[in-house]
């Protein structure tokens, strides 16, 4: 201890931590206030002297720490500051003293704290590529007067006017988002309906670090259930997303959905489409709510909410209706005791602000969305007193997110995360086919269109699909209009009927009925029967049929249809191929899903550094804001 004293003493830091080669640590306080000039005065060579071969020494002071590690014939010295960045040097070092009388032999007494830290540039480490090193996201640079380096040494030269710090994913967004969910990044690969965000992505994002969402939505219940189960043998506990679209046409699906997720022990869920809660979400989020044994009320089902309005959003922000809550109590869902803990918790602590995006969408932009859905999300955590409580609810963002420059921007904006979409499908393990892909991967960013939603045709709803190759908005559209203005498929005019049959149903409508009443019969008797009484009804199921078969025909490749393909597209994808053109990502095979991610994150991750740069005055080289495709390590 004594030795230790001496050592702060010297350098006027304000603690010191000892770690003997035998693991044994010793630890002291001191004055603090002079450790940064001290080292620039005498530098470090008499305390590696003192060091025996396997100590460490690590002295701290305000907001850096000075770390020396002593080996047989070298020592490495690192210095790191509280705001990111760090410096390391390896030393030749003195013959080991191991003895208390080098630290005596040292100078008592330390200069002031200097204002501005000063730094000798290795000037063979001056940078003369200026965007390479930038976009070398894991290298420090030092900046100074006369130029950027990459090395040099901290205690002498001239003025250090900042640093740009090594920048990871991790770096990236809310660090809570990792924290939470047992992530590496605060990126998510999107739940894409009709099982285009397949199992293949689930698990690819998984073993990577990452979660993906698995797109139940208009899936067949049997293979909802066949791939739900293969993801959870595959992955076990790791994290895992399964999307739950909202289906007010068939509310029962939406409840078996629901069922199975909480049997399989499903943890995350992507809630899309939902314009109000309905028991069957509430009763996924409230399921195996308790207090754990400190007293914290813990969730285990998490809820990631994709919204485009304030008024949808801010339901899953508070905490569960208490009328919803108490229907699941009476129906023996949930106890009275988990229905009190739902008082404390939001229905969400992930909101996605879904803007421009393709499938469902109200095209909302982005620089409008975010914001407002940020400073809901803060005047509702200060009402609920969330915070207190050890509450964070999340903004993240999606829509539009096709480069670096996009995704960087929404996280600038103050994303906490971010969710990819459309630029996904092209991926080699999106769940359609390669035709449909092909379509897609020669998208530009106008190159989209909307047309009826298969799901809520009669409502109105529209999806946001690919228009380059497809006439199914074109098509879908003035199916909508005859169901408008007709009362029946009677008595739509007979030059409008002849033209659909010819180039939209390619055979009489009557015949469509009967394949439609057959599969209807099978699925719900109780459509049939209201067809079989109400004309419009039966005109929008026979519609409906031709909505619902051209994202089949897609996903399956049916090239004889090609025309008629209902490919969910925002025009982030033509942004994505006008960022990868050229590049090694730009071929379809190349395109997997973790590789898109990788490039995305490691993009953003320079433009942070671009942006530190820029800040310090630095005069940034053409390019630099235009970081190409990295491929994954």
């Amino acid at each position: 201890m004594s030795d230790l004293n001496q050592i702060l003493s010297n350098t006027s830091a304000a603690h010191a931590r000892l770690t003997l080669a035998n693991g044994t640590v010793t630890e002291a306080s001191g004055p603090g206030g002079g450790l940064v000039a001290a080292v620039e005065a005498d530098g470090v060579a008499y305390l590696v002297g003192w060091l025996a071969a396997g100590d460490v020494l690590a002295l701290t002071d305000g907001d850096v720490t000075l770390e020396l590690h002593r080996s047989a014939l070298a020592a490495r010295m690192r210095v790191s500051w509280i705001d990111g960045p760090t410096y390391e040097e390896q030393l030749s070092a003195p013959a080991s003293t191991a003895s208390s009388a080098a630290v005596a032999a040292a100078p008592a007494a330390a200069p002031a704290l200097t204002a501005q830290a000063l730094f000798t540039p290795d000037a063979s480490s001056q940078v003369t590529d200026l965007r390479a090193a930038l976009h070398t996201i894991d290298q420090p640079l030092y900046v100074t007067a006369d130029g950027v380096y990459t090395a040099g040494q901290h205690g002498a030269g001239v003025p250090l006017v900042g640093t740009v710090p090594a920048v990871s994913d991790a770096d990236l967004g809310d660090p809570s988002f990792s924290q939470t969910h047992g992530v590496r990044a605060a990126y998510v690969s999107g739940a894409m309906a009709g099982g285009i965000g397949s199992p293949e992505i689930v698990i690819a994002m998984a073993r990577a670090g990452l979660i993906g969402f698995y797109g139940a939505g208009g899936l067949p219940m049997e293979q909802v259930t066949e791939q739900v189960k293969a993801i959870k043998a595959e992955l076990g506990d790791l994290p895992a997303g399964f999307n739950l679209l909202h289906n007010p046409v068939e509310p029962k699906v939406e409840t078996a959905t629901v069922e199975l997720f909480l049997a399989e022990g499903c943890r995350y869920v992507s809630a899309s489409a939902f314009m109000r809660l309905t028991p069957a979400i509430v009763r996924y989020r409230l399921t195996g709510i308790h207090k754990d044994e400190g007293g914290q009320v813990v969730v285990p089902n998490k809820v990631f909410a994709k919204v485009s309005r304030a008024e949808v959003a801010e339901p899953f922000m508070r905490p569960a209706p208490e009328k919803i809550v108490g229907q699941l109590v009476e129906a023996g869902h949930i106890t009275a005791e988990q229905a009190d803990l739902a008082k404390t918790v939001p229905m969400a602590e992930d909101i996605t602000a879904e803007s421009d995006s393709g499938g469902h969408t109200d095209r909302r932009p982005l620089v409008v969305l975010l914001p407002t859905l940020l400073r809901l999300r803060d005047k509702v955590m200060a009402e609920e007193g969330y915070a207190e409580r050890g509450i964070r609810i999340r903004v993240g963002s999606a829509g539009g997110i096709g480069d670096p420059a996009s995704m960087y921007g929404a996280l600038s904006m103050g994303a906490d995360y971010i969710l990819t979409g459309s630029i996904n499908q092209s991926s080699v393990e999106a769940g359609t086919s390669q035709l449909a892909k092909e379509m897609v991967a020669q998208a530009g960013m106008a190159d989209v269109a909307t047309g009826p939603a298969p799901d809520m045709f009669e409502m109105g709803a529209h999806v946001q699909v690919l228009s380059r190759g497809s006439m199914y908005a074109q098509r879908a559209g003035r199916l909508y209009d005859l169901y408008k203005s007709c009362p029946s498929m009677e008595d739509i005019p007979k030059k409008d009927r002849e033209k659909i049959e010819k180039t939209i149903f390619l055979a009489p409508l009557d015949e469509v009925w009967e394949g439609t009443r057959a599969y209807w019969a099978d699925r719900d008797p109780r459509e049939v029967e209201r067809a079989e009484s109400d004309a419009r009804h039966k005109m929008a199921l026979t519609f409906r049929w031709y909505l619902g078969m051209t994202s089949r025909w897609a996903r399956i490749g049916q090239e004889d249809r090609k025309r008629d393909f209902q490919i969910w597209c925002g025009p982030s994808m033509g942004l994505f191929n006008d960022w990868v053109r050229g590049t090694w990502l730009e071929p379809l095979d190349a395109r997997t899903v973790t590789s898109i991610a990788g490039a995305m994150l490691n993009g953003a991750a320079a433009l942070r550094r671009v942006e530190l740069a820029r800040a310090m005055g630095v005069t940034l080289s053409p390019g630099c804001d235009a970081p190409e495709p990295k491929r994954s390590s």
